[in-house]
């Protein structure tokens, strides 16, 4: 289920969300920032929010299906994971319908995506979920960070 709900939410969604906006704006906006509105609402907000209600509600699935750590000592840094996440999807979701909240909620949202996926890297004994993680998690930084190029600059 985890590894559906990835590929739904951060290749699934945001490319149906272009092709349809694309079709449907007559093709005057570019690829790039269909691409970053898409993905930023879709990774950074909805992604990142449901993982952060999780995390809140149910810290061990975290704690023990993404880094296999056992009892309870973990479940407070978890929540507090959560609560960033919660406020991070919020900012992508809300995104949106604020466009000035595009490229800050692409950095911030990227920069998450790319320390977390570093994070994951160096662990020896990584299980599906977590592999699942650190290759979508650099999957976004990636995308999110030519998007940002590519407007900025």
């Amino acid at each position: 289920m985890y590894f559906a709900v990835v590929v739904l939410l951060l290749l699934v969604f945001p490319v149906a969300s272009v092709s349809i906006e694309n079709i449907h704006s007559g093709h005057t906006l570019s690829m790039m920032l269909l691409t970053g509105r898409w993905l930023v609402f879709w990774a950074v907000g909805v992604r990142l929010f449901i993982a952060g209600m999780r995390q809140v509600i149910q810290p061990q699935f975290t704690a023990e299906k993404i880094f296999g750590l056992h009892g309870t000592a973990s479940f407070p840094i978890i929540r507090e994971l959560g609560f960033a996440n919660l406020s991070m999807g919020l900012v992508g979701i809300w995104s949106l319908f604020q466009i000035g909240w595009l490229i800050p909620a692409a950095i911030v949202g990227g920069l998450y995506y790319g320390l977390a996926g570093l994070g994951h890297i160096p662990r020896k004994s990584k299980n599906a979920k977590e592999y699942t993680a650190m290759v979508s998690d650099c999957f976004v930084f990636l995308v999110l960070l030519s998007f940002v190029i590519n407007r900025l600059f």
